[in-house]
């Protein structure tokens, strides 16, 4: 997960750098919608292997 979060993080550089501010600004949600999924599962899985 944390892999199309960085996939759509590098889309909306690159689409900011060319110009097309709206798929920019679409990818870069999408980018932290999956960040935010990737850190809370990853607590959860580091709390359930500690007890």
């Amino acid at each position: 997960m944390l892999h199309y979060a960085l996939v759509f993080l590098i889309i909306a550089i690159i689409a900011a750098v060319l110009g097309f501010g709206g798929i920019a600004g679409a990818a870069t949600g999408i980018a932290k919608i999956l960040f935010i999924i990737f850190l809370i599962l990853a607590v959860i899985a580091f709390f359930r292997r500690g007890a």
